[in-house]
């Protein structure tokens, strides 16, 4: 064969050859545009109209607001969302990408804790050309992340690249509370809220809110694959149980000397039980000054933290969100040197054990109107209510009580938050905030027992005291009296709130 013809096959199989290489990788190009398409495609624009209850006029809602999240579509033909997306909701839409049309949608789930929430749309053929997406595992940190969502300033999808730079627990903005997050450095704005944070096609977290005060720029949160999927799980039977509580609230263990005091062994660490609440899994089984040394598999190192992998760290509560309620939780304790096992079955959290319970949501407020005061119980929706800078703005009385643990003989704090003037409360027309301790006399236990105890008063006068000593007395026959026109004169169209006196329900 001629060295010509050679280099003619020569130059034909390279020619062959670089035709292969070209094509596949035009077949890799279109199967990654593919995949791209198919996720961009399972990303929802949510458009929610809300209204939320007036704290500080409790029979009537705020002016209604219209805002925007975003969503992504998972199996079951459900959008996965932030809750605060779809909080105090009255009507939601979907409208997914590329497509003008909205569809109305509603809520199937919420878990106000977690801030997330399961919607879907009814209309027949919305979810047929969709890709559920699936859940995936956390990223390793310095892993590269994709969040998907429709943030404000333009109505396209929008795609930014971040870095998981930690992963611990964190105060979730909605709801206050206390559970693992991730932290990226992608730009989160309004509007990209409940979007999901991607890799390899896959959810790994859902975008919840930017840096608190905005302190810092292109930072952000997103609830991770481990809450998602037990706020998934939680959803099976449409009742949502939450995150367990055990019963019992802790300090750090750091210092030498307090170790020395409850007779640590050397290389022993641990949390000191400070409260162990009545009415709990821990009740009667530990003890306060019991010190926590491991929860199932996971040792607590002093500072209250336990080791979720070899290089991620986060405090001891996340191993017992990983439970659901009326599960086995696995606990070893040192009580004065000797150390013991005990089993505590996970049970619903209690609404607070806070005095002042947390902020709630799509629940109308609980409010008694009697001779012409208005009295509500005291909660962190009443506090919010103060605005942005509540900690500072609201009364010093009610923010302190955020401090005081509850107890089964009080419950719950009753405000006497305005007086509506009239005949019957003159001299205390001025009379504002004002916490009540007992009602004739009695200590008030909840707002429920102390509306019972106005409503059933027998005596002439019905005497309110505060913890200073302080009297309001309003003469009972008089405040009956004037109930209808108190009513009338401000507009209002009941005298306390659905559902408190449950027998006339």
């Amino acid at each position: 064969m001629s060295y010509n013809n050679i280099r003619t096959i020569s130059t034909q199989v390279i020619g062959i050859a670089v035709t292969a290489t070209c094509l596949l990788f035009s077949l890799a190009s279109f199967a990654q545009n593919s995949e791209m398409q198919a996720i961009e495609d399972s990303v929802i624009k949510i458009y929610t109209t809300q209204a939320a209850p007036d704290y500080f006029t409790p029979w009537r809602l705020l002016n209604p607001r219209q805002s925007s999240g975003s969503g992504s579509v998972i199996a079951g033909n459900q959008i996965l969302t932030n809750a605060h997306v779809v909080a105090n909701a009255s009507y939601v839409q979907a409208q997914k990408h590329n497509d003008p049309q909205r569809y109305q949608a509603r809520v199937t789930f919420i878990s106000h804790e977690a801030d997330l929430a399961l919607i879907t749309v009814d209309e027949p053929g919305f979810f047929s050309d969709l890709t559920a997406l699936g859940i995936g595992a956390l990223p390793d940190p310095h892993e590269e992340v994709s969040v998907y969502g429709y943030p404000m300033g333009g109505k396209t999808l929008s795609i930014t690249k971040g870095i998981l730079s930690r992963v611990e627990q964190q105060i979730y903005a909605h709801a206050d509370a206390f559970l693992l997050a991730g932290q990226i450095d992608a730009a989160i704005n309004p509007g990209n809220s409940g979007g999901p944070v991607i890799v390899d096609q896959e959810i790994v977290g859902v975008v919840m809110q930017a840096n608190s005060g905005r302190r810092s720029e292109n930072l952000g949160y997103f609830v991770p694959p481990a809450i998602i999927q037990h706020v998934l799980q939680d959803s099976l039977d449409n009742v949502s149980d939450g995150f367990p509580d055990l019963g019992f609230r802790t300090q750090t263990l750091d210092s030498p000397s307090a170790k020395a005091a409850y007779r640590l062994n050397e290389g022993q660490n641990g949390v000191l039980i400070i409260k162990v609440f009545e009415e709990s899994p821990a009740f009667g089984i530990l003890q306060e000054n019991d010190v926590i040394l491991k929860i199932d598999d996971y040792d607590i190192a002093d500072d209250g933290s336990i080791e979720l992998s070899g290089n991620l760290l986060t405090d001891y509560k996340h191993a017992i969100d990983l439970h659901h309620t009326n599960e086995p939780v696995e606990i070893t304790y040192s009580r004065y040197g000797e150390t013991s096992t005990v089993t505590l079955n996970a049970d619903k959290v209690r609404s607070s054990y806070s005095l002042v319970a947390g902020e709630k949501f799509d629940e109308i407020p609980r409010y008694y109107i009697y001779g012409g005061i208005l009295f509500v119980p005291l909660n962190m929706n009443l506090i919010k209510h103060w605005g942005n800078d509540w900690g500072r703005s609201a009364p010093v009385s009610l923010l302190q009580a955020r401090n005081e643990w509850s107890h089964p003989d009080r419950r719950e704090l009753v405000v006497a938050l305005q007086v509506l003037a009239s005949d019957v409360n003159l001299g205390y027309h001025d009379w504002r905030n004002w916490v009540v301790e007992t009602v004739n006399g009695e200590p008030v236990r909840d707002f429920n027992h102390f509306a019972e105890s106005v409503r059933g008063n027998l005596q002439e006068s019905l005497v309110l005291e505060n913890k200073n000593g302080y009297q309001m007395v309003i003469d009972h026959l008089a405040a009956i009296a004037s109930e209808d026109q108190i009513l009338s004169q401000y507009r209002i169209p009941a005298s306390y709130s659905k559902g408190l006196f449950e027998e006339e329900e």
